[in-house]
């Protein structure tokens, strides 16, 4: 497994996976500024491999945002289940680490309904998705 180059993630779009106490999956943008947990820096090769395995995935519902803005392509994987955060601006002091949640699923996707060997890079966040319009996230 070789893990994500650390120094890479400054001003790169990093998309990694998350889950909330209750299970549900989020696909997390991280923009170049968003602050990215360690967890989901373990493997490129997993990470790789678990994003292939979430775009076969059928979609299953419409968007919950309107179409035709630049929110809505970010938030395709939405259609699949997943809660979708970008993250938010950066400030003058660096990256917030806060996200914001732009997208979110009638039937959220669940942990336990993708394969045992993608876990280990999904982060596992405090609190549910449902309620967290915006989150704050520890990484580099």
């Amino acid at each position: 497994m070789t893990p994500v180059d650390r120094s890479e993630l400054p001003g790169m779009e990093f998309d990694w996976l998350a889950a909330d106490e209750a299970g549900h999956l989020a696909q997390m943008l991280s923009s170049g500024v968003g602050r990215v947990p360690e967890v989901a820096l373990s493997s490129e090769e997993t990470l790789f491999a678990l994003h292939l395995f979430l775009d076969e995935l059928p979609l299953t519902e419409p968007l919950s945002i309107p179409e035709g803005n630049f929110q809505a392509l970010l938030a395709q994987p939405q259609r699949r289940g997943l809660f979708v955060y970008d993250s938010a601006t950066e400030t003058e002091e660096g990256r917030t680490g806060e996200y914001v949640l732009i997208a979110a699923p009638a039937q959220p996707l669940m942990l336990d309904r993708i394969p045992a060997e993608f876990r280990g890079v999904v982060a596992r966040l405090p609190g549910l998705f449902l309620n967290s319009p915006r989150l704050k996230v520890d990484g580099v």
